[in-house]
């Protein structure tokens, strides 16, 4: 294959390993449901905003996938695992410490999310209690329909059918991402050549490789990486 890089956005080496250990494409994604769950409040708080943005960054961005290298090197960077650990329980420490301080501002309600998040990010990407929150309807709802909710609340102190209807979007994009990027992943990360041959109608036969696989689903990927959080800059920028 042309290119054996894990991802599509990796870099090898170096401060490329930092690059593609965050994963910008899907952090961003992920980053932009809280937007889109601030967003969506009766008033929106550019200081709460921000340390929401700024909790998740740090709880998905950097521990979650930390840990998740930790578990298995799914995207074959040199970071030392001791480094690894460090930097996740440092970002993951960070955001509940913002958690917390959210908490003196919001009121115990958000008390209930601190906790969960927290949770989540050690269940989902160590594979705890069996491998039981690792599932695609565990990251749906843990980097989809949660960080909606979550925002949602830090700025309305309270949910309503608004923030659950948009978690509920958000969970099915997000199960579509997992479904397009379990594919793709598979190609890239388990297989060393693909080769494909299709069976046309009119007695023909078409003949493929890798591209034939990647090159839809990873189109696909690319243009909700960048498309969501356009749309929620825009739903952002329309509310301040």
């Amino acid at each position: 294959m042309a290119d054996r890089r894990p991802a599509f956005y990796a870099v090898t080496g170096g401060a490329g390993d930092w690059w593609t250990l965050l994963h910008p494409p899907y952090t961003a994604w992920h980053l932009s449901y809280v937007a889109i769950g601030a967003a969506l409040a009766p008033r929106l708080d550019a200081e709460r905003l921000v340390a929401t943005l700024l909790a998740f960054f740090l709880a998905v961005g950097i521990a979650a996938h930390a840990l998740d290298e930790l578990n298995g090197r799914p995207l074959r960077t040199s970071i030392p695992s001791s480094v690894l650990v460090t930097a996740a329980t440092a970002a993951l420490t960070g955001a509940v410490a913002l958690g917390v301080a959210g908490v003196a501002r919001v009121g115990p309600v958000l008390v209930p999310f601190v906790l969960v998040g927290a949770f989540l990010v050690a269940a989902y990407n160590l594979e705890l209690f069996g491998g039981r929150f690792h599932t695609d309807a565990a990251f749906a709802a843990a980097w989809g329909a949660f960080p909606v909710l979550t925002a949602y609340v830090a700025q309305a102190e309270t949910l309503r059918a608004p923030a659950l209807l948009a978690a509920v979007a958000a969970y099915a994009v997000s199960w579509a991402q997992r479904s397009l990027s379990s594919s793709v992943r598979f190609v890239r990360r388990r297989t060393t050549s693909v080769d494909v041959a299709l069976g046309l109608q009119d007695g023909g036969e078409r003949t493929g490789h890798e591209e034939l696989l990647l090159g839809p689903p990873e189109a696909a990927l690319r243009a909700l990486s960048w498309g969501l959080p356009l749309l929620a800059a825009a739903l952002v920028a329309a509310r301040l």
